[in-house]
């Protein structure tokens, strides 16, 4: 049985996949397995795929018949892996040579359920090192204890599902799957509920993954009605902490979180096609009517006044309708 399996999403990436596997071989190792999911790509994706199964050792490639994104396909590698642990990398991004050894080596001194690892920015030449924000490193903490408090950046904001490892129980009878309903923030929402479920971890500055920014292709590039995915992932935080019994303390991190990315997303209203701006305005009255309002109301109070008052216009005018 393997250590640890490799979940790689591939989705019209023929331009980058040989880089990416590339760097998969040279990582290979007797205890390591590859998934290869192809999320119904139309280009040469599928080929390049057929031809690194041939030369990468404990290679799996699953096909999907019709695209049906990102979250599915991390599911699917999920569901076929046999590893004692599990980690992930987007299609066309890339791992430095050794870095999954060390990656494991790590996981297993720490003992915990799963640690997080700085990552490389990669934005065509240039290169930025991305440090996960844990209050210390290399020492294991409890998940909880590290998303608080509202105001700072805190592992929850740090959502590269793929700069990290994670234990294999955490898995277990279908827990921990990606949301299939939500074609982008995907990862946030599976960040929260990873920091929910999991019972210790650690950050670690190890680096080897690097992630390319910038692609045209990527879904972060996007300007149509999935970038307001992010809406019904953070609907269905406020659900689960509401079901928590520990919730209340992490609504104040959730919903200054919420806010701050509803204002960001009005601020760049212009990047989307009208009707997409339509339904984001009517989204954002919506979403500040369904939140905890004397939560929303200290949330306001500590933001800036220019993102506080733009917020605070669409609530009043959702109050009026």
């Amino acid at each position: 049985m393997p250590k640890l399996s490799v979940i790689v999403p591939c989705h019209n990436v023929q331009q980058f996949a040989d880089d990416t596997l590339r760097s998969l071989a040279n990582n290979a190792g007797p205890t390591t397995e590859f998934i290869l999911v192809d999320d119904c790509s139309t280009d040469a994706t599928p080929e390049i795929l057929d031809e690194w199964r041939q030369r990468l050792p404990h290679t799996t490639v699953i096909r999907h018949e019709e695209n049906k994104g990102i979250a599915q396909s991390r599911n699917s590698g999920i569901d076929a892996a046999r590893g004692d642990y599990l980690t992930f990398l987007d299609g066309d991004d890339w791992y430095g040579p050794g870095y999954l050894d060390e990656l494991v080596s790590t996981i297993e001194a720490l003992d915990c359920d799963f640690v997080r690892t700085d990552h490389v920015q990669s934005t065509g030449t240039a290169r930025v090192v991305r440090r996960a924000p844990a209050p210390v490193r290399d020492t294991v903490l409890h998940p909880r204890d590290v998303i608080a408090p509202p105001q700072a950046e805190t592992m929850v904001d740090y959502p590269f599902v793929w700069a990290g490892i994670y234990r294999r129980s955490l898995f277990d009878d279908g827990a921990m799957r990606f949301a299939v309903d939500l074609r982008t923030a995907e990862d946030r929402l599976w960040t929260w509920r990873l920091h929910l479920r999991a019972r210790s971890f650690a950050a670690t500055g190890l680096l080897g993954v690097f992630y390319r920014r910038g692609v045209t292709t990527s879904l972060t590039q996007i300007r149509d009605a999935r970038q307001l995915d992010f809406i019904p992932a953070h609907d269905a935080l406020l659900a689960d902490l509401a079901a928590d019994p520990q919730g209340e303390r992490f609504l104040p991190k959730a919903v200054r979180t919420y806010c701050a990315l509803l204002a960001f997303h009005l601020a760049n209203i212009r990047r989307y096609h009208r009707p997409v701006a339509r339904r984001l305005k009517k989204r954002v009255t919506i979403a500040l009517q369904g939140m905890p309002q004397d939560v929303l109301d200290t949330t306001l109070a500590g933001m800036d006044h220019e993102r506080a008052d733009k917020l605070r216009r669409f609530r009043t005018a959702g109050k009026a309708a």
